[in-house]
């Protein structure tokens, strides 16, 4: 019997509840999930604290917080390119065969779309709260940023000092300024 693959492709800058709402939910589409780390070459930025190694701890011990079989997903690193034209033949090269591909990024969906790939739009969750960005604002502002993050998540950002990380990398130096 073949399995169904879809791949989400997003830079988890942390994985929140909406993305595993969102895993969850493709997972009763098909048989597998390829969960792709974008711009996984960057780390240590405000808009991107954390590095792909890290990004895959948080994933795999979140998905495993809430039961899901590791035997039902891929957790692959995809550094950016910046040749659109090509991207679709980088991705299909970093991973396992797929042939639904979720992507809500207006880009994305037309690059698979172009590549004759089936396209769906993820399902859409408490977006307004539920985002990397609030959850980085949060973080800054020492706000209750736990409560929109699994307990994994929440983990492994105290275990690498991520708080401490994050606010260092938002001050800007005076020569920035």
């Amino acid at each position: 019997m073949n399995k169904t693959r879809g791949i989400l492709i997003g830079r988890l800058q942390p994985i929140h509840n909406g993305h595993m709402q969102v895993i969850k939910k493709i997972l009763e589409e098909v048989d597998e999930i390829i969960i792709g780390i974008g711009s996984a070459q960057l780390s240590h930025e405000a808009k991107d604290p954390f590095t792909a190694g890290e990004r895959i701890v948080m994933i795999s011990q979140a998905l495993a917080e809430e039961g899901i079989d590791s035997s039902k997903y891929y957790i692959i690193p995809m550094q950016d390119i910046n040749f659109n034209a090509i991207w679709v033949s980088h991705v299909k090269m970093l991973t396992p065969p797929f042939s639904i591909v979720y992507s809500g990024n207006s880009l994305v969906k037309q690059l698979f779309s172009e590549e004759g790939f089936e396209v769906r739009q993820p399902p859409l969750y408490d977006r307004l709260h539920l985002s990397g960005t609030e959850v980085r604002r949060r973080i800054l502002d020492d706000e209750n940023w736990q409560e929109l993050v699994p307990n994994a998540t929440a983990d492994v950002i105290n275990e690498i000092n991520g708080v401490e990380r994050l606010k260092n990398l938002s001050i800007k130096e005076i020569s920035e300024i």
